[in-house]
């Protein structure tokens, strides 16, 4: 499987380790696009193969599919990856592309809502739950087949910054979990 990632990479981490030694799929690649993000030094440390890539270079269906077959890579998973992916791309991995949302969708989701930005809107819209969404990704931003869902409650005062602590620990503890049983199966 490949991971697509644009930031620090701490989900990335956890689902690469989760897979380290699994007896029938493996993480084998990083696509960042982003140089200097925080998930290559996490890819270097595990000693996984990694691709940086631009907007042009994503665009280009035949290079990028390419690279993509080239290295053997059945299933994509989005941990914290900003682009929308090309509906070419959704195409070609039918049931093969999945993400991780940190709110309950279909609440606070949709282009434009990824880390702080949704939290901050969890809380001022004065919510008493929320959580993280594991979905297949469709051509359309946090609108594809939910896979799970995990909430935590929103304790009174609790900041943007302390609701995004809980959701970590929601997606570190399920994230691996869930995409371990959706290709078992």
């Amino acid at each position: 499987m490949a991971i697509f990632a644009s930031g620090a990479g701490t989900n990335a981490r956890e689902v690469i380790r989760y897979f380290e030694l699994h007896p029938h799929a493996q993480v084998t690649l990083v696509v960042c696009n982003k140089s200097d993000a925080g998930v290559l030094t996490i890819a270097k440390e595990f000693g996984v193969e990694t691709m940086i890539i631009d907007k042009s270079m994503f665009q280009d269906e035949k290079k990028f599919l390419s690279e993509l077959r080239e290295r053997g890579i059945e299933l994509i998973v989005l941990a914290g990856f900003l682009w929308l992916i090309p509906s070419w791309l959704v195409q070609e991995f039918p049931g093969g592309i999945i993400n991780i949302h940190p709110s309950l969708l279909p609440k606070f989701g949709g282009k434009g809502m990824y880390g702080m930005h949704v939290h901050r809107a969890v809380i001022a819209a004065g919510e008493k739950k929320s959580g993280i969404t594991i979905h297949l990704v469709n051509e359309h931003f946090d609108e594809g087949q939910h896979l799970a869902q995990f909430e935590t409650d929103i304790p009174e005062g609790t900041t943007p910054e302390g609701l995004a602590q809980r959701i970590h620990e929601l997606e570190h503890r399920h994230f691996a979990e869930v995409i371990d049983v959706y290709i078992g199966q």
